[in-house]
């Protein structure tokens, strides 16, 4: 086998294997969804509610969607290209929104359904973007 002919076998399977990670990433746009499905419900508790229950609940809840989610995604074989900074903009933009929507509910807002509303919704907003992102380019 010649050198031309070898390397367009090394390119062909690279080709297989791109094709391959693509059509099975669409883990990570699900993954999403459930990640901004749970800011729905973790933000206005985080917001509205008071006291140790509250804090226990919220701490039981966050806890079991972070882990139902890392074992979800620990169990991914396919990755595509550019995931760790896609899901790294993806959580530092979820980072800040929500930092600033508890920065501003406990200093202006305090105890306002409807902003909690609005930050649950703004919480919700980067995930849903990028699960959106992400299921279009595996389709």
């Amino acid at each position: 086998m010649s050198d031309s002919a070898h390397a367009v076998g090394v390119l062909g399977r690279a080709a297989e294997l791109e094709e391959a990670a693509r059509a099975r990433s669409g883990w990570y746009g699900r993954y999403l969804v459930v990640f901004a499905a749970g800011q729905l419900v973790l933000v206005p508790v985080a917001l509205l509610w008071h006291g140790p229950v509250a804090a226990v609940f919220f701490a039981l809840a966050n806890a079991a969607l972070v882990a139902g989610l890392s074992v979800y995604a620990a169990r991914q074989r396919v990755v595509r290209r550019g995931f760790g900074l896609r899901h790294g903009l993806v959580i530092g933009v979820w980072a800040v929104v929500l930092g600033v929507s508890v920065v501003l509910a406990n200093a202006v807002f305090t105890d306002d359904v409807g902003f909690a509303v609005a930050a649950a919704l703004g919480c919700a907003l980067p995930p849903a973007l990028g699960a959106r992102a992400e299921l279009r380019g595996t389709a």
